[in-house]
């Protein structure tokens, strides 16, 4: 975004906010500005940080624009505290929220935009844009539902859902050693050791894997819910059906990434393992394995979410009073959807640590890899 487009934002943004100061803020009798001395000091300060943000060049832009941002956010979900207002938002309060979502967008473009040089301040900058777009939208999911006075049994605010999150630290960690532990970890390693193992022996021998391969393509097709319900009269109600729905799950993914990563290696290569003398257990360990790498860690990391998707849909079909899965089915049936949004964030919050830790794992053993030299 050019200098200009971003000025003009940052000036709408500025307008927006103090334009909201002479709109009224709800449609039912409530305060006025004079009587809220704090919030309106918040509220000049939100305008006047803005207006510095329009006149500021460069990334220095990012400083005065983020206060102003933080300003007028802590404004409006102060608002919201009056019964006056949360349900009954009128111009005057969505001008506002306005201002402060068009303050943040131009933020988080202009950190995109920046270029640093060293390591520190790119990783840096890598987890700022992220965090900073996240909380924008769990901002406004905040003062739509409350602001338009949403029911919580259709779309509870985050702040009730977190509220839930804390008061129910015990069940959520029972549930996490029930789903995730014991049914995602088990079958996960099972199913991507399977799947690496009868890889390698397909590899070997080029009848096995071109009767897999058709067999592959056929279980992959196979419905989930279909798959779970059998699973669960097989290994019974405890976690072993939900670690075998995981295993089936992940063994196919990396059966078929892992054949793909060990014919990557190119025919001079081979030659060369050749011409060394080196057997078929050499070529393995120093050629095949190395170059299926990448292959097979995209297989781990597509599993590392399919397990968790997995286990907590076989809880739908049979399970003890814990789990995930079966949190989610209970409580949503008693209209509990504030449980059901917090056993969501622990889900979410798993996966998206599951998926980093084997990211890292990459990037640790893969760093010679064309895509880690830009």
């Amino acid at each position: 975004m050019n200098s200009r487009r971003r000025r003009l934002g940052f000036i709408l943004a500025t307008a927006g906010m103090l334009l909201a100061l002479a709109l009224p803020l709800s449609s039912e009798a409530t305060l006025a500005w004079p009587a809220r001395p704090v919030l309106l000091a918040f509220a000049v300060a939100a305008a006047l940080s803005l207006a510095v943000a329009a006149w500021t060049r460069g990334s220095a832009v990012v400083l005065p624009g983020i206060a102003g941002v933080l300003c007028g956010a802590v404004t409006t979900l102060a608002l919201l505290r009056d019964p006056g207002i949360a349900g009954s938002a009128a111009a005057g309060f969505w001008m506002m929220v306005l201002a402060v979502w068009l303050g943040a967008a131009l933020c988080v473009v202009q950190l995109a935009s920046m270029r640093p040089r060293n390591q520190a301040s790119r990783r840096a900058l890598s987890l700022a844009i992220p965090l900073l777009f996240g909380a924008v939208v769990f901002y406004l999911w905040e003062v739509f539902v409350r602001g338009f006075g949403v029911s919580p049994v259709i779309m509870p605010a985050p702040s009730a859902a977190a509220a839930r999150f804390s008061a129910s630290l015990p069940t959520l960690g029972q549930d996490f050693v029930q789903t995730f532990i014991r049914g995602v970890l088990i079958g996960y390693v099972i199913g991507c050791g399977a799947g690496l193992l009868v890889a390698i022996a397909a590899q070997r021998f080029v009848f096995l894997g071109r009767g897999l391969l058709p067999l592959g393509n056929f279980f992959s097709a196979l419905p989930l819910v279909g798959v779970a319900p059998i699973m669960v009269m097989w290994f019974g109600f405890d976690w072993p059906s939900k670690a075998a729905v995981v295993a089936l799950v992940t063994f196919f993914p990396m059966l078929v990434n892992t054949l793909a990563g060990l014919s990557a290696s190119g025919h001079m290569e081979r030659d060369l393992m050749r011409s060394y003398g080196a057997d078929h257990r050499q070529t393995l360990s120093k050629l095949y394995l190395p170059a299926a790498l990448p292959f097979i860690f995209n297989a781990l990391k597509i599993n590392a979410t399919l397990a968790l998707i997995g286990a907590i849909v076989a809880e739908f079909f049979g399970t003890p009073t814990q789990g995930i899965g079966f949190r989610i089915s209970t409580e949503a049936g008693r209209m509990a959807i504030d449980m059901v949004w917090a056993e969501i964030a622990l889900a979410a919050i798993a996966g998206m640590a599951f998926y980093g830790l084997v990211a890292l794992a990459e990037r640790a053993t893969t760093f010679w890899h064309p895509s880690y030299r830009t």
